[in-house]
This record gives structure tokens, sequence and C-alpha cells, in this order.
């Protein structure tokens, strides 16, 4: 398997843990999306991934974007160290705090909206920090109510066992922290956090220990 990945991607993030707490074997092809004028929107790479994003999946050929499809994909073809529960209910709810970040909170700060904010709107910096900050914020304390309230929260997001809510909460908080976000008021997210920093797949998958954050 190869995994196109770029190091700071919260998107490719979630699906390096996923492919190391399966402890699956990969290959990182880097793409880089600031260099070249953004690595992802060269044809080369659009021909792999029409969207221009990051993560792709190739196993054997087959192409796979969207990193909950990707970590899906694995949960099914490889599903001996399962990251989603037995039960159809807690897989519902891990699905959901899954969302919660990948589809409610993180494409408001993806690279091509902030682009669109300071280009073509005419966005300050400080208005972009600002609109990233703010749409954080929004999103970890939904997570945080979420997660606080629900005796189903265990040393993880569900139960003591990381699953796929685990690989999006880890790089939520990477990036919050990395945009000055002020985490104190989520103690839950960051209690989950630490909890899954002292695990080799979450260690082995942060972005500085990337061959290509440089």
């Amino acid at each position: 398997m190869k995994l196109y990945t770029y190091f700071r991607s919260s998107a490719a993030y979630r699906v390096r843990i996923a492919l190391n707490l399966k402890g699956l074997d990969y290959g990182s092809v880097p793409v880089h999306l600031l260099r070249d004028g953004g690595q992802q929107l060269l044809p080369a790479y659009r021909e792999i991934n029409p969207s221009a994003l990051v993560p792709t999946l190739d196993d054997d050929g087959a192409l796979i974007g969207q990193s909950l499809a990707i970590i899906e994909y694995l949960e099914e073809s490889h599903p001996s160290v399962p990251l989603l529960p037995a039960d159809a209910l807690g897989r519902a709810r891990v699905r959901m705090l899954a969302l919660t970040v990948a589809a409610d909170t993180h494409p408001l700060g993806n690279l091509r909206v902030l682009k669109y904010l300071t280009g073509e709107l005419g966005q300050s910096e400080q208005a972009k920090l600002a609109w990233q900050q703010h749409w954080l914020h929004t999103g970890m304390a939904a997570l945080e109510a979420l997660l606080a309230s629900s005796s189903d929260t265990g040393l993880y997001c569900h139960g003591d066992t990381p699953t796929l809510a685990d690989c999006c909460l880890v790089p939520q908080v990477f990036s919050a922290q990395r945009f000055g976000v002020d985490t104190a008021p989520y103690p839950t997210i960051m209690r989950i956090h630490a909890a899954c920093a002292g695990l080799p797949a979450f260690q082995q998958a942060h972005p500085a220990q990337q061959a290509d954050a440089q």
C-alpha cells in the first residue's frame, strides 16, 4: 500500500493513525501542499485524485480518496484490529464523533478555503486566523459536549480502546494548538488526547515524525 500524504494534513494524519493502529505496512508518497504552487494541483497528482486533495490510498492500484472512506475500507479489508465497535449503536456514535470533526469542523479550515479568504475575498491574515480559531472553537465545543455527556466515553472517545473517533480527535487537537486555540475549555478532549499520545501508533503518525516534515 502507498499513502499520498502531507505531514501537516489533518486528513492524512487520521489515516496514518489508522494504518498504524492496524499494524499495516505502507509507503508514504509526500504531496507538498505549498511547494510548486501546490503539488496536489499538478496534473500528475490530479490523475491520481481528481479532487486534488490528500490523502489518497493506493492499494495495489485501487485508488481511494477521502480519509474516512479510506479508514472504513481498511476496517472492512483488515478487520483484525477493529476501529469501530461491534454493535450498531456504538458504530453510529463513533461515526458521529468522527464526522463532528471531519465534516463539521475541519473543512472550514482547509487550505483551499483559507486561500480563497485571503485571495478572492481579500481578507487579511488576521481575519483568516480569526476565522480559523472561531470554527475550531465551535467544533471542539460540540465535540467536548458530546464526549463529556456520554457514559460511553472511556479512556478514549468510545470505551477503552482507540476507534475511528480518536483517529479524528488527535489531528484536530494538533490543528487547534498550531493555530493558537486555547484548549483549556475542553478537558475531556485533552484527557483523551493525552491517552492517545502515549500510544506508539499515534506517536509514529505525528506530523513531526514524517519524512516530509521540513
